[in-house]
């Protein structure tokens, strides 16, 4: 793999139609990348330049929206990807809502009433930080409706999903995949540094205990919604250096294939000088 470059990244990607094993996919895998973390940060530089550029360009464009679904359990790194992937990128464009519990009015509504309003418009790369899948996931795991209810959501999803790709939207779906033993270290090290004690809750401990219970979930909500228009990959994400770069290259190549240009200049430009302001 070059330097532009460095992941193997369709051995992440669930086709539509193939079942995700996640037992199967190793969360501190480095699919196509021979280095290690130090050779990775050059790497990571010249990547996030060049996300910059492309997310500039696509605000610039105003023809295309690109929505990127970020779900993982706690402790999964979803924050982390946000801060260190999107480094540098122009805000004007970028949005990352994070769907929390729901509120009492969010829950008087179906359960993608919450979604709809923070989908991208026209030249936004919009991050979602958890997303409509928790009603899959959560909603599922600690049983909050009935079986026959949730199991009707994959089909509400997809078709959801290929709405939005319809009417010009390209999606791109991650899930974080890590060890139970890296989630372990992470919330122990929640809890030894006192400056990060706010990011964990006892509640964390509940769902760890629900562990195999959440990895069922999360397997058959990524094989049952898994489209071509709208795929999901698996990113080994143990190591954070190599999330990076994958997560990276992934958007890179997404944006790339959008034909993405710099909208027409207004005639007789070249024309112009600016001159210097008279004095007072």
């Amino acid at each position: 793999m070059s330097a532009s470059r460095p992941v193997d990244v369709s051995k992440l990607r669930v086709a539509e139609g193939d079942d995700a094993d996640l037992d199967g996919r190793d969360p501190r895998a480095t699919p196509g990348y021979d280095g290690d973390k130090e050779s990775s940060v050059p790497v990571l530089a010249e990547l996030n330049a060049r996300l910059e550029e492309l997310q500039e360009l696509l605000y610039a464009d105003g023809r295309h929206r690109v929505l990127v679904v970020l779900q993982a359990l706690d402790a999964g790194g979803k924050d982390g990807t946000i801060k260190h992937v999107f480094d540098g990128v122009n805000p004007s464009g970028v949005r990352a809502p994070a769907f929390k519990k729901p509120s009492s009015e969010e829950l008087a509504h179906d359960y993608l009433w919450r979604i709809h309003p923070h989908v991208p418009g026209d030249g936004e790369l919009v991050i979602f930080n958890r997303s409509h899948y928790e009603d899959v996931l959560v909603v599922r795991v600690l049983e909050l409706v009935e079986e026959k209810r949730w199991k009707k959501r994959y089909g509400h999803i997809r078709d959801f999903e290929q709405m939005l790709v319809d009417e010009g939207t390209t999606i791109v779906k991650i899930f974080l995949h890590i060890s139970p033993e890296e989630q372990a270290e992470r919330l122990q090290d929640r809890l030894d540094r006192p400056e990060k004690n706010w990011k964990f809750e006892t509640g964390d401990l509940e769902m760890r205990a629900r562990w195999w219970d959440f990895m069922e979930a999360f397997e058959d909500a990524i094989t049952k919604t898994s489209t071509d228009d709208a795929p999901w990959f698996v990113i080994p994400a143990d190591r954070k250096w190599f999330r990076n770069l994958a997560i990276s290259q992934i958007l890179i190549e997404t944006l790339e294939g959008l034909d993405l240009r710099h909208p027409a200049a207004e005639d007789g430009l070249d024309q112009i000088v600016i001159e210097d302001i008279p004095k007072r």
